[in-house]
């Protein structure tokens, strides 16, 4: 799915038009990621929790060289599944199979 196929089905079905519905979903992301660049977290009760991790400084084999290399320490994005999501994803598929 594409951005703009999303941004139709919440104007549908919040009932807006596709330019408010555009404002209010980038105005959205940008405050999550605003929130991540921080450090903090933030949870949405039911759908999960955005949060960000440190990994450290590694090495690792380059495997068609066996080189190693140097990966420096870096942060990454994390998202926990909230319980309501994972159970309408899972009853989803089980729906899907029995068809």
């Amino acid at each position: 799915m594409k951005k703009a196929d999303f941004i139709q089905i919440v104007a549908d079905k919040a009932g807006l038009s596709k330019k408010d519905t555009l404002k209010a979903v980038d105005c959205t992301l940008d405050a999550i990621c605003e929130v991540l660049v921080k450090g903090d977290s933030i949870s949405f009760i039911g759908f999960g929790t955005f949060s960000t991790a440190d990994r450290a400084a590694r090495k690792a084999r380059v495997p068609g060289t066996n080189k190693t290399i140097d990966v420096p320490a870096s942060k990454a994005v994390k998202f926990k599944v909230g319980k309501k999501l994972k159970e309408a994803v899972v009853g989803g598929a089980k729906k899907a199979k029995k068809k």
